[in-house]
């Protein structure tokens, strides 16, 4: 396969942010674009490149910001827009590119688009939503995003006497894509956004945006077109831009929300996720060996981001029971740390019980796959969670920076905070920190640096062809890359047993690997098995296949 440039949305390091649970930068116990912008030189020296926020426009706030009522304002407990554009310049300055959430399927019932609508049923705002005068029999299966939460999929409106659709809460009515103006808004707000730099978006519940909403009007001929239309505007505004969708559907559904390259660039790798933790859960390379194998190969500079977890619930509800159960058993046995029937809502540390050999070992895999890695803040650190929370706010808890008051993240009083921090147990701030971690050459934090170094410093991993291999010990996974005869293997035991495993290369003969992490040599033409202790992960280069 010949070489090909890439893009910098295939080489980029993605580090995902809730602004309110980062960094405090005033005191009132509430993270903001001051407390983030001060943070951005740790960011850098972490390594990532692009940063993905979640939504902070101005929102009621009753799910986490995504029921906005205001696309072109900033939620005033989170900062103003000075703040905002002097994180985004600060940004830029410390070559970190930034993604904000397009939240478009929906807007909250306190929008002036929904207040409009329900007041007069011939102004043009009443078709930006779904409305019936009956409800409507909902279609076999059809259930709610929140099931035990929410019942329904219609709710009554006493102001505008009819029923309304939403996939989510009552309170985010939805939005009708079909109508050619609900589609000019949203162009509106991706040109205003990307006047000020932003260099894409994360496209929130995009299968949700093109489906059929109930009603036949609801649903576009073209379901796909608003995508492409979306896709065309942010390159025709900002070439090189980038969609990142959420798009968590099998993956044989998925692969038409990339369309030839010019819908949605990247997609997050859900599916993967949950075969990952299957992998850890039964030491078995087969499962995560079987999530690589149904994925389809992305059109020419498209991709998926891979990632353990993102700030939603791990959800499994489009995997095998069988493979759903393993995880379950192994990483969320109690009711408590499960959610809607189908997640396990905990950090990615405690699910591991804490193990940095095993923590260590996932974020190597994920950071060794063909496709950009994402983290989520605080994972670096291998930060805990807090079930004590509702629903999805278990894994949102604050960063924890130090050993000091409220961990650093503010310099409020406690009862203030937007949400406590973890004061207990192993996971507490005075136990897992990034002032500690800093500070230790073997902690997680810095074991991540050198992960997210070596993968910018290797062009391989976007350059090369990815190669299928195998070894003799089902708990070992193995792949590589080739490129112009060289060749980096990246083998992972996932067994909590030591191996000596022989590498069937499928052909290839290369003779001599040099470790890209230490000092390890592995001669396979002196010694065919190659050690490994329990968790433990290389990273081997074999240049010029050691000819």
């Amino acid at each position: 396969m010949p070489n090909r440039s890439s893009t910098w949305y295939e080489e980029a390091v993605i580090y995902c942010i809730d602004v309110e649970k980062f960094a405090d930068g005033n005191g009132d116990g509430v993270g903001d674009f001051v407390g983030l912008t001060e943070k951005l030189a740790y960011l850098s020296e972490l390594g990532v490149t692009c940063i993905w926020l979640l939504p902070f426009y101005r929102s009621p706030d009753r799910d986490n910001g995504y029921d906005v009522s205001d696309f072109y304002s900033i939620n005033p407990k989170v900062g103003t827009l000075d703040d905002f554009l002097t994180f985004l310049h600060g940004a830029g300055e410390h070559g970190i590119r930034v993604i904000i959430d397009l939240v478009v399927n929906h807007t909250s019932d306190q929008h002036p688009w929904f207040q409009a609508a329900r007041r007069d049923d011939k102004a043009r705002y009443r078709d930006y939503y779904v409305w019936s005068a009956d409800p409507p029999p909902v279609a076999a299966g059809a259930k709610s995003i929140f099931p035990g939460e929410v019942d329904s999929l219609w709710t009554y409106d006493e102001v505008a006497r009819a029923y309304y659709f939403h996939n989510f809460y009552e309170f985010q009515p939805e939005l009708n894509a079909a109508n050619p103006q609900v589609r000019e808004e949203i162009l509106r707000i991706v040109d205003y956004w990307i006047a000020f730099g932003v260099s894409g978006f994360r496209l929130d519940a995009a299968p949700l945006i093109i489906a059929d909403k109930g009603l036949e009007h609801a649903n576009p001929r073209d379901p796909h077109g608003i995508l492409r239309q979306i896709g065309g505007y942010l390159q025709s505004r900002r070439p090189g831009g980038v969609l990142l969708g959420e798009v968590n559907l099998p993956p044989e559904a998925s692969d038409a929300f990339f369309g030839e390259g010019d819908q949605i660039q990247l997609l997050l790798n859900f599916m993967l996720a949950c075969y990952m933790f299957a992998g850890f859960a039964k030491q078995d390379a087969a499962a995560i060996n079987q999530g690589l194998s149904l994925l389809p190969e992305p059109p020419l500079n498209c991709g998926w981001v891979n990632f353990l977890r993102n700030l939603d619930e791990l959800d499994f509800s489009r995997v095998p029971p069988d493979l759903k159960q393993a995880v379950f058993d192994a990483f969320a046995p109690k009711k408590e740390m499960q959610v809607f029937g189908r997640g396990v809502r905990r950090r990615v540390a405690p699910m591991l019980n804490g193990d940095q050999r095993r923590i260590e070992l996932a974020f190597s895999i994920v950071f060794s796959l063909k496709g950009p890695p994402l983290i989520v803040y605080g994972d670096e650190i291998g930060i805990g969670e807090d079930l004590s929370q509702a629903g999805r706010n278990s894994v949102r808890v604050p960063m924890q920076w130090s050993g000091e008051r409220n961990g650093g993240f503010s310099t409020a009083n406690v009862g203030k905070l937007c949400q406590p921090v973890v004061t207990e147990g192993p996971f507490s701030y005075k136990n897992v920190n990034v002032a500690d971690q800093n500070n230790d050459a073997g902690s997680l934090l810095n074991r991540m640096k050198r992960f997210i170094s070596l993968r910018r410093n290797q062009p391989i991993f976007t350059k090369g062809r990815p190669v299928r291999l195998s070894a003799d010990d089902p708990a070992v996974l193995v792949h590589g890359f080739e490129d112009a005869g060289d060749l980096l293997l990246l083998v992972h035991n996932l067994a909590s047993r030591p191996i000596k495993a022989e590498i069937n290369f499928g052909g290839m003969q290369p003779r001599y690997f040099r470790d890209l992490m230490g000092d390890l040599e592995f001669d396979v033409a002196k010694n065919s098995r190659l050690e490994l202790e329990p968790y433990a992960y290389r990273w081997l280069i074999s240049e010029g296949n050691g000819q």
